[in-house]
């Protein structure tokens, strides 16, 4: 038997270059530094985050996988600069999941210079030109005041309370419309 392969199937994932950010697909050696970032002091306090090695690349896989069944998902976050990985940001919405998310996780020394802020814009930005949505929403729990203050500079506001996964949230909203008439300001 004479086998014949094809090209691979390109499942690509933009860049995103924004004033001080790229936002890119995951690479094998983010994994150690990803895994450095989410298991920082405080980095667990509000969402659930890979303990080990194997749990970041499995996490890292996931997201990469997600961007091929969906043609959405989240990016590496590097600095434009130095090339370091800052986090992650993007689009999440696995199967149950209550619509597409916004998300950031950016790395503890470098939160409050608003890189979560850029990043989740471009995110919400990608959502509604690229992917064609008519709204985003972003969870969080309600202690999660760093969080909460990003989502509303992007235009989220409070819109419910729900529990996932056994936990309580709030979920923040941003309709098509909304954020038209917020970009265009």
């Amino acid at each position: 038997m004479t086998l014949e392969f094809g090209q691979p199937d390109a499942q690509g994932v933009p860049t995103v270059l924004t004033p001080r950010l790229v936002l890119r697909g995951w690479r094998p050696a983010d994994v150690g530094p990803y895994l450095e970032i989410v298991t920082g002091e405080g980095m667990a306090d509000h969402t659930p985050q890979p303990k080990t090695e194997a749990a970041a690349w499995s996490q890292t896989a996931f997201q990469i996988g997600h961007w091929a069944l969906r043609g959405y998902g989240m990016w590496a976050v590097e600095d434009r600069v130095s090339g370091q990985l800052l986090g992650r940001a993007g689009l999440y919405e696995a199967l149950g999941w209550p619509g597409l998310e916004v998300a950031w996780t950016i790395r503890r020394e470098r939160w409050g210079q608003g890189l979560a802020t850029e990043a989740g814009a471009a995110a919400v930005e990608f959502a509604f030109d690229v992917v064609g949505r008519d709204d985003v929403i972003s969870i969080m729990t309600a202690g999660n005041v760093g969080s909460v203050r990003v989502a509303t500079k992007l235009g989220l506001w409070r819109d419910r309370a729900e529990t996932l996964q056994g936990a309580e949230y709030d979920i923040y909203a941003i309709d098509r419309k909304t954020w038209e008439s917020t970009r265009a300001a």
